[in-house]
């Protein structure tokens, strides 16, 4: 039977597939058990057929029943064909070949193929909370097994530990010589500033990883995203193709797909995952005042995916991790109540989020400001644009009232440091967008356009509560300065100026555009 299947395949099957191909189908033949191509399975169609195939001497004909499946894709074996025959007879003449006759039968639908998560951030992402609690029930458990024990054995197991203090020790330096060891394995080189880094995760883990996360935003924002063919998600999208474009002495720009997705929220946000979903929020395009400080955002999330913080920042969370749950195990095993271990448990973490989280989290902001800013200055973008931004998101937020948080607490740079910071890189960022062939920016800087506006502000400010102060006060006060009132102005909505309602009709400007 076997080399009757081999035979069979070697017939005239191009021409059967053509005919069944002619009927609007595509087919699949099962083969061996298996199929010959991954179908979507929606039509069987049973043909009973004659195979004839005449050699010099002799003819084969094969009488039997063959099942075949449409929508096909590709084949994967081509050995033998598994037949279910009911009778053949070898030497009988071609003549007698049968018609192929089509049975239609009900189709059905078949999910989508399903990705299975990458397994070691998935691994960390489950073992992560069990490992505290591991940790808490060992404490604990080591608590009352003290406890419990007599005075007599106690003295007992502290002769005995003593006595075997070498032996800890040894096995202390054992295990931070592994921990070293592996540490200084994991070590990598940031691809644009060059830092060292530990890096426990790849960055690819973490692209797979975030289409998952691509789906859930788009699966929220799939009733509020702007049509491609909206103006303001046609800006957004030229902003990062040029941004690509004029970057491609970066190796990870090109190996990362970048796409756009402009969502219709008031929220001033904009991020960009791994794997190159950009999310940008129409709050975020009414807050910039032109597509120079557009470019610059831009650029800086488009930086965070670059050098991958996120892989890094995770890398770091485990590690801390992991050496944490030596404390926590501790101050459950030294505490002599459940309720003083919690409050412990509770200050380490906190002391862990001030100390190791947060401070790093400023620093991977303020490495993609340096980034997104070199970025834009190849993109021929006005890079001096960079810092006001950050001056206006600053008095946006005194005059909305939003309380001031101390820059310790928070995971981003404050407004001010971020505009200093900024400052200090603008002379590098100029000498980087002049080598790169683009045309001379105006000589009016915008740090100081946006000075003087803000001081005629404070100004008119000024005149419109004089009267008041006289009326009520009688007599006049003159001040150097007018600081900011202490009730805030009601927002009138439509005051931040629409970078999307401006470009509705122009085109980008030259000096992105042009080299």
């Amino acid at each position: 039977m076997q080399q009757i299947c081999n035979r069979l395949v070697k017939l005239d099957m191009l021409s059967t597939l053509t005919s069944l191909n002619g009927l609007g189908t595509h087919s699949a033949i099962r083969c061996c058990g298996q199929r010959l191509f991954h179908c979507r399975p929606s039509l069987f169609v049973s043909a009973r057929t004659y195979f004839v195939k005449i050699n010099s001497s002799s003819s084969l004909k094969l009488r039997g029943s063959v099942s075949v499946s449409a929508s096909c894709v590709s084949l994967r074996s081509s050995r033998c064909v598994s037949l279910r025959v009911s009778s053949f007879r070898i030497g009988a003449p071609a003549a007698r070949r049968a018609p192929v006759v089509f049975q239609r039968t009900r189709g059905f639908h078949t999910s989508g193929r399903r990705r299975a998560l990458p397994a070691l951030p998935l691994l960390w992402m489950v073992l992560k909370p069990l490992q505290k609690i591991m940790a808490i029930i060992l404490g604990r458990s080591i608590r009352k097994w003290w406890v419990a024990l007599p005075a007599n054995k106690k003295q007992l197991f502290r002769e005995w530990t003593w006595r075997r203090r070498w032996h800890f020790v040894g096995a202390g330096t054992g295990l931070l010589f592994i921990a070293s060891l592996l540490f200084f394995t994991h070590l990598d080189e940031s691809p644009i500033t060059g830092r060292t880094r530990l890096l426990v995760f790849s960055k690819e883990n973490f692209r797979e990883l975030a289409q998952f996360n691509a789906d859930a935003f788009m699966e929220e924002f799939k009733d509020s995203l702007i049509a491609p063919s909206d103006p303001r998600h046609q800006v957004v999208e030229q902003v990062v193709q040029i941004l690509a474009q004029r970057n491609q002495d970066i190796a990870e720009i090109s190996a990362v797909p970048w796409t756009v997705h402009v969502v219709d929220s008031p929220t001033m946000n904009a991020f960009v995952l791994p794997n190159g979903e950009i999310f940008v929020f129409t709050g975020m395009l009414n807050a910039v005042t032109d597509i120079h400080q557009l470019t610059f955002i831009l650029g800086h999330e488009m930086a965070h995916a670059l050098i991958g913080h996120a892989a890094e920042q995770a890398s770091l969370s485990h590690v801390v991790e992991l050496l944490s749950l030596v404390l926590l195990t501790a101050i459950w095993a030294v505490c002599p109540r459940d309720s003083l271990a919690a409050l412990g448990h509770w200050i380490q973490g906190k002391l862990v989020q001030f100390l190791f989280d947060r401070p790093f989290s400023r620093k991977l902001e303020a490495e993609a400001d340096q980034v997104g800013l070199q970025m834009a200055a190849k993109a021929c973008a006005d890079v001096r644009a960079g810092p006001v931004f950050w001056e206006q998101m600053e008095i946006f937020d005194q005059l909305s009232g939003q309380p001031t948080m101390p820059e310790w607490l928070s995971t981003h740079p404050s407004h001010q440091n971020r505009v200093r910071q900024l400052d200090r890189l603008i002379p590098e960022a100029l000498e980087l967008r002049a080598r790169c062939n683009c045309p001379e920016l105006p000589k009016a800087d915008p740090r100081a356009i946006f000075n003087e506006a803000v001081r005629l502000v404070l100004e008119e400010a000024k005149k419109e509560h004089m009267p008041e102060k006289e009326e009520k006060n009688g007599k006049t006060r003159t001040r150097d300065m007018l600081p900011l009132p202490h009730t805030p102005p009601v927002l009138v909505q439509g005051s931040q100026p629409r970078l999307g309602e401006v470009l509705v009709s122009a085109a980008m400007p030259q000096t992105l555009l042009s080299k």
